[in-house]
């Protein structure tokens, strides 16, 4: 079945996309969730007419998507964790604490927008955010033993 996505969808495409999902999946979700619409020749007409008048807009969007991933890129985060005597880390590094610490830098982004695996081990990782479809930032962070209070 072929659909037209109002929202972006994790997995599955973003906004204004094209896409082939399973016929259930469509019409006992998304369709009646309000996130996609049936893509009738009729819908894909009035699409195409809706992007070639937003295509000024989408430019700007995008613009200030790389901007937005050039401030990202510039930030280092230190995520401090309880670590063991042994040097195990107890619990991992989601990405909930890493947008918790861009916030703490002042750049508000949504937690789902942040690709990583979760960390379980001290050292230095890389997490991807996705800005745009067409632009992606990396959030360089450290991963440090928590401060023990004497």
């Amino acid at each position: 079945m072929e659909i037209i996505l109002k929202k972006d969808v994790i997995g599955l495409g973003f906004a204004d996309d094209i896409v082939t999902v399973k016929n259930g999946y469509g019409r006992n979700y998304l369709i009646p969730q309000g996130i996609a619409v049936i893509a009738s020749p009729a819908a894909k007409k009035m699409l195409a007419e809706d992007l070639k008048q937003r295509a000024h807009k989408l430019a700007k969007i995008k613009a200030d998507a790389e901007a937005l991933a050039e401030k990202i890129n510039a930030v280092s985060l230190t995520c401090p964790v309880k670590v063991s005597a042994a040097g195990a880390v107890y619990g991992s590094v989601t990405n909930i604490q890493i947008a918790e610490g861009l916030a703490q830098q002042g750049i508000e982004i949504d937690r789902k927008i942040i690709v990583m695996k979760d960390v379980k081990a001290l050292g230095e990782f890389e997490a991807a955010v996705k800005l745009h479809r067409e632009v992606t930032a990396t959030v360089k962070f450290a991963v440090v033993p928590e401060a023990v209070e004497a």
